[in-house]
């Protein structure tokens, strides 16, 4: 099937380039005639004239493949398509120009102001008629009664390139009505034939008189806030809200926006984050870990595979994924696979963290060059209740990796933490406190150690935003632990990407912190994602809440309002400068733990392990005491006050 449809687009495109070679001879036949019947008196040497619209259609041809003009499927195509089409044709008309005025071959500038032109607008309308004659083909057309009426916010170049895909599209179940703006000069006059509309109250009236169902909201550049302010707007007409945007999924990468396919899909929580989406550039970032060994413990992970996916586009010498989870590890083994084939150089090992041995087995035969540290149990309450694994995967296992990475002299060490660990009121926050201490303490080493911390991760594994869309799903009740409690969020590209430019950008072994952005309040989340589902808070379904969870505090303390915080080139990316400990300090809390762990076998939860986690981190405080100040608290305040905005 694979090969038939590579054939199929092969032969798409000899048959274009031969069209194209027509139209130019039946051009410069027409030109080579109507000389000779309009110009009096004027005689064009025939084999001259047409060996230079020859070389002129070389030139141009030429120039087209380079441009890769003969890779858009046409039925398809955008504006910038046809511009590409217009540029190749003047660039390879230009350089024919020069190159020939220094033959003697060149009859003058006449045969180029007239075949090249001509030309390029025969093959421009022959491009076009296809594409409205393959429609119209193709696409039987809807009834005009099974039509949805639709109205598009934003009168701009996309929305003007959405309504007329609609309306040229005759199997397309939606009739765009009018356009809804906010810009006075467009108010009151037309756009591809449908009037602009002022976006004020007195456009629900509007969309009740002429019965319109559906809104899409088509505006460039759409940023969180914007959206924010559109749902909650035009969430009080009775019509479905969607954006015309790329999806979801796709957010947050890399490539060109303007490249992406867009869809019309309805809107999701991420697009509602109350905060501008991070621009990351990675192009330094790129260049620092291409041809380079990396390697991602936890790598099947949420965290762990997006870093994965980040690295294996930097083109890396070598990928090694390791984690104990093996679908998770297949899973993005395959994926990537099926990207770059043999382009990436893929190992995936099967090991754990606690395995001293298997780790050293494993840096002992790809002596990695760089190594990011995500392997991690992170969820709160199961840690509350085995706290012995938290010590042995999260410490134990963080102390192993950090050891093999000096025996074998690994350029840098990356961890990742979390906000759980400042001032932590649970394990899970403390055991990570506590892997970042085993990384600060080796100053002397010659592999460069480091930690980047950042909060909770839109739609990772055990994150609430797939929990209360199954709940949703499953008809509620949606369950929150308590409706003050807030957490800070970014998406997984985001916070991998900006792990890796924490990474190229470490020099002293530095504790990096991550600007989170606004916080959230749950109960927030949980209220649009419910009317995002189409359903009523509360009435349709339920939000209830069921207490806080053992370890779990209101709020998660802001990573970047320390006065020890240094800024960087990259605005979202701070410095905290945190006095390590020395390495027997930090053998000393790692004996206390191991003790504690030994001393609790044979006990499903033992009390001793939390006693002891408090002892070797002093930050280390109850939950109940942080939560009794709650709402004095700084971040506390700032959700209030947005929440009243």
């Amino acid at each position: 099937m694979k090969i038939k449809q590579i054939f199929a687009g092969k032969f798409r495109r000899v048959i274009l380039f031969l069209f194209d070679c027509y139209v130019f001879g039946m051009v410069a036949c027409a030109y080579y005639i109507s000389v000779g019947l309009f110009k009096s008196g004027v005689a064009l040497n025939a084999s001259e004239t047409f060996i230079n619209a020859a070389i002129i259609l070389v030139g141009i041809l030429i120039v087209r493949l380079l441009m890769g003009v003969y890779n858009s499927v046409w039925r398809y195509t955008r504006t910038l398509t046809y511009l590409k089409l217009i540029c190749a044709d003047i660039i390879g008309t230009l350089i024919t120009a020069v190159i020939m005025s220094f033959t003697n071959m060149f009859i003058g500038l006449e045969i180029f102001l007239i075949l090249a032109p001509i030309n390029c607008v025969l093959t421009l309308a022959s491009r076009y008629s296809y594409r409205l004659f393959y429609k119209h083909l193709h696409k039987a057309p809807t009834e005009e009664s099974k039509r949805i009426n639709v109205a598009i916010v934003g009168a701009g170049q996309l929305g003007a390139f959405l309504a007329n895909e609609l309306l040229c599209n005759h199997q397309s179940t939606y009739r765009p009505l009018f356009f809804i703006d906010k810009d006075a000069q467009k108010i009151g006059n037309k756009v591809v034939g449908l009037k602009v509309y002022a976006e004020d109250d007195h456009i629900f009236d509007l969309l009740k008189i002429h019965h319109v169902k559906e809104l899409f909201v088509a505006v460039a550049n759409l940023d969180n806030e914007e959206a924010t302010r559109l749902f909650e707007f035009y969430s009080k007409a009775k019509c479905k809200l969607k954006i015309y945007d790329i999806p979801v999924k796709d957010f947050n990468k890399d490539e060109d926006p303007d490249d992406k396919p867009k869809v019309i899909r309805d809107f999701q929580i991420e697009d509602l984050l109350f905060r501008k989406p991070m621009r990351i550039n990675n192009a330094a970032t790129r260049s620092y870990y291409s041809g380079k060994t990396v390697l991602v413990t936890g790598g099947g992970g949420s965290i762990g595979s997006e870093l994965c996916r980040q690295i294996a586009k930097c083109a890396p010498k070598k990928l090694v994924i390791l984690d104990i989870y093996e679908n998770n590890a297949y899973e993005i083994q395959q994926e990537l696979i099926r990207k770059y084939g043999a382009k990436l150089d893929l190992a995936v090992e099967i090991a754990s963290v606690r395995d001293r041995d298997r780790l050293d087995a494993i840096f002992a035969a790809y002596t990695p060059d760089i190594v990011f540290h995500a392997a991690a149990h992170k969820h709160v309450p199961l840690m509350e209740h085995s706290g012995c694994e938290a010590i042995k995967n999260n410490v134990m296992g963080t102390f192993n990796t950090a050891d093999m990475a000096e025996k074998y002299g690994v350029e840098k060490f990356i961890l990742i933490s979390t906000d759980k660990a400042v001032n932590p009121t649970n394990i899970m926050g403390a055991s990570k406190r506590m892997c970042e201490m085993v990384i600060q303490c080796r100053t002397d080493s010659k592999t460069l150690f480091m930690a980047v911390r950042f909060g909770n991760v839109l739609g990772s594994n055990g994150s609430v935003i797939p929990l209360f869309r199954e709940q949703i799903k499953q008809g509620g009740p949606v369950t929150i632990t308590d409706k003050r409690i807030i957490r800070y969020f970014m998406t997984i590209p985001e916070a991998s990407q900006l792990v890796m430019q924490a990474g190229f950008m470490a020099k002293d072994g530095e504790l990096f912190v991550l600007d989170m952005g606004k916080p959230v309040k749950i109960y927030d989340l949980a209220y649009n994602m419910i009317r995002l589902s189409g359903f009523t808070p509360n009435e349709d379904i339920k939000i209830e809440e069921i207490g806080l969870r053992p370890g779990e505090k209101l709020y998660e303390e802001l990573l970047i309002k320390t006065e020890h915080l240094e800024k960087t080139d990259n605005k979202k990316i701070f410095i905290e400068r945190d006095t390590p400990l020395t390495r027997e300090q930090v053998r000393d809390k790692l004996i206390l733990l191991r003790d504690a762990v030994d001393a609790a076998k044979g006990e499903i939860a033992s009390p001793l392990i939390k006693e002891a986690m408090k002892k070797a981190v002093p930050t280390f405080v109850d939950p109940e005491k942080v939560n009794k100040h709650a709402e004095r608290s700084e971040e506390m305040k700032m959700t209030n006050a947005l929440a009243q905005q």
